[in-house]
């Protein structure tokens, strides 16, 4: 079968979103900012992954496996784009809307892997899980996540620093934040406070999420 359009991988993806993550069970033409007998919808109900009543569209089952896929390859582009390369705010938002498109024939599984399986995107929202996040966690292999998304007194190895600010990168590495040593968190409220060594710091959550740890198995 032929591979989707941009634009129907897109509504696809707002379906799942506003629907499968949401609270709505179908969504307005009008929200997905198409019409009825576009291109794109016309595509999605020849492969019965859609249906369209009134002016609603409905995500039928046939179609949840694509767009959850869909849902995935954004979300890992967004961990790309805003964290390895510090594209952040809406141009690394249009930047992973366009490089999402490109990760097939297993492309997503490569990157998923060299991000080692994150669990969410920069904005909080659940990464669905590949066959390789399966047979990782099988393996009990440990997953990089921000400092934000610790649990308090858990404990994890520093992976990498993801600020693209000089001042911030010698803020943190002044505080003993390297990558290889062992960082726990202390607390999460007001501030992230977190052990290095035998000191104790405090950042804000803009510094806590440049911080990305290895959590321990």
């Amino acid at each position: 079968m032929d591979r989707l359009s941009e634009k129907a991988e897109e509504i696809l993806e707002s379906l799942w979103v506003m629907t499968v993550e949401g609270d709505n069970v179908g969504c307005l033409l009008t929200s997905l900012k198409v019409e009825a007998n576009s291109e794109e919808l016309l595509e999605l109900t020849r492969r019965s992954y859609v249906e369209i009543k009134g002016d609603r569209v409905y995500l039928r089952k046939e179609g949840r496996p694509e767009a959850r896929m869909t849902v995935r390859r954004h979300r890992l582009a967004e961990r790309l784009i805003m964290d390895i390369l510090g594209i952040v705010g809406t141009e690394g938002n249009d930047q992973a809307c366009a490089f999402e498109h490109l990760l097939r024939q297993g492309v997503d599984t490569k990157l998923c892997t060299l991000l080692n399986h994150p669990t969410t995107c920069p904005h909080g929202n659940p990464i669905p899980p590949g066959e390789c996040c399966e047979r990782a966690k099988e393996q009990g292999a440990a997953g990089i996540v921000p400092l934000t998304e610790l649990r308090p007194r858990e404990t994890g190895e520093i992976a990498y620093l993801a600020a693209s600010d000089d001042k911030k990168v010698q803020k943190l590495m002044s505080m003993g934040v390297l990558p290889g040593s062992e960082m726990t968190l202390v607390q999460k409220f007001p501030s992230y406070i977190f052990k290095v060594g035998h000191s104790q710091f405090a950042v804000d959550d803009l510094l806590a999420r440049d911080i990305y740890i290895r959590r321990s198995v």
